[in-house]
């Protein structure tokens, strides 16, 4: 049993807190949320019956007998509620239905956001999400919202995150765009914080729980949940890996610093390596096409996971980088778990594992007292957009876990 949550009767956010308990728990009795939550009896019966008569939860059976009147079973009413998650990427648009447990029932992909500017875009995202929920025969009523996930999406700093890659869209409404078209509520958040959120929310993993989601995509970030809550910063900037310095005499990056990690190990610069072979170029197809590099880096990483000598050994030079960089964020933040997403780990992901779980397990300064679980999420390529979808979740149905500083 997960350690102890006490909550302050008094607390608005009270009835929140015991739903997110039943989601981590699976199934749980009346008895077990009070022991966790810190409640009264009385309390707990009356937010379980005003969470049942919402159709949230639902009573599913009796524990074994301890010789007194067993305990009715309590867990989430997963066809209660439904969520859409969206993630924005240059390569493709991934859109996903999920259940109330995070479960994803519905798909569906479609070209990605450089076709054209996000005022097109938001007329193409409204009309297919519709599209959507109507094969899924999902009435609008009983969807949440819409969470949508977004390299360098800020949430609340007020300001553009710059990037070597922005457009657009980092500084487009796109709430206030698309809500009126889908009649739905609109989140956003960054695609890394996303994709952990999804881990928490799916996983049931229990808010006393703390981890880390790597999320590779065009460059790194790092999605941290700490308390059943994505960690934000003092301008929602929680989560830069990839200006993490490697090698302090390593190459210029565009952020003024020298030997970041995106310099040395993110897909613009393991492409750039292997676009000094030739032949390597020629075997592969490579475009050389700097508005292309993923599609280079795609080419690599599958020739890699292939077992291809070249391919291999630029995959685990960036491995070793990105395991260094795991390492140091283990060591500062006492980890035991730390999980890679995103559609950069598509091909490759397997490698990398590797090269992080063998470097860490090695020098962890924690490794005597507790292992550090390194894994590929499942699946790692929707995990940004099932995690915005639990993103709406959680601003809907737990707002005391919901995003903000």
């Amino acid at each position: 049993m997960s350690a102890a949550r006490r909550l302050g009767p008094s607390s608005a956010n009270t009835r929140s807190a015991v739903l997110d308990m039943v989601r981590s728990g699976g199934t749980v009795t009346r008895t077990e949320l009070a022991e966790r939550s810190g409640l009264t009896a009385t309390s707990i019966t009356r937010i379980v019956k005003s969470l049942i008569e919402d159709g949230l939860v639902i009573e599913t059976g009796f524990s074994e007998s301890t010789g007194g009147k067993r305990s009715s079973l309590l867990e989430l009413n997963s066809t209660g509620r439904f969520a859409v998650g969206l993630s924005l990427d240059a390569g493709r648009l991934t859109y996903v239905v999920t259940d109330l447990a995070g479960t994803v029932i519905g798909r569906l992909v479609s070209p990605g956001i450089e076709q054209a500017g996000p005022s097109e875009d938001v007329v193409r995202i409204a009309r297919e999400l519709g599209q959507l929920l109507v094969q899924l025969d999902i009435a609008l009523e009983s969807v949440v919202g819409v969470g949508v996930a977004g390299a360098g999406l800020d949430l609340g700093a007020g300001a553009e995150r710059l990037s070597i890659t922005s457009t657009e869209w980092e500084s487009f409404a796109l709430n206030k765009a698309l809500e009126p078209r889908i009649g739905l509520p609109v989140v956003r958040d960054n695609d890394a914080a996303c994709a952990a959120l999804g881990q928490y929310w799916a996983g049931r993993v229990p808010a006393t729980q703390d981890f880390a989601t790597l999320y590779l995509s065009n460059g790194f970030g790092l999605g941290l949940m700490v308390g059943g809550s994505v960690a934000r910063g003092a301008s929602s900037n929680v989560g830069e890996i990839g200006h993490m310095v490697i090698d302090i005499d390593g190459p210029p990056c565009w952020c003024g610093a020298r030997g970041c990690l995106e310099m040395l190990a993110a897909p613009r610069a393991v492409v750039a390596q292997a676009l000094d072979d030739d032949d390597l170029v020629r075997q592969l197809g490579l475009t050389r096409d700097p508005q292309r590099f993923r599609a280079d880096f795609e080419a690599i990483a599958r020739a890699a996971a292939q077992g291809e000598p070249r391919c291999c050994e630029l995959i685990k030079r960036s491995a070793r980088y990105v395991a260094a960089a795991v390492l140091s964020i283990v060591n500062v933040l006492d980890l035991d778990r730390v999980v890679l997403a995103g559609p950069g780990f598509a091909d490759a992901g397997a490698i990398y594992v590797r090269e992080i779980r063998a470097y860490v397990s090695q020098f962890a300064r924690t490794r005597a007292i507790h292992p550090v679980v390194i894994e590929l999420a499942d699946p790692g390529l929707d995990a940004a957009a099932g995690g915005a979808a639990t993103l709406a979740l959680q601003h809907a149905l737990t707002p005391h876990a919901a995003p903000g500083r």
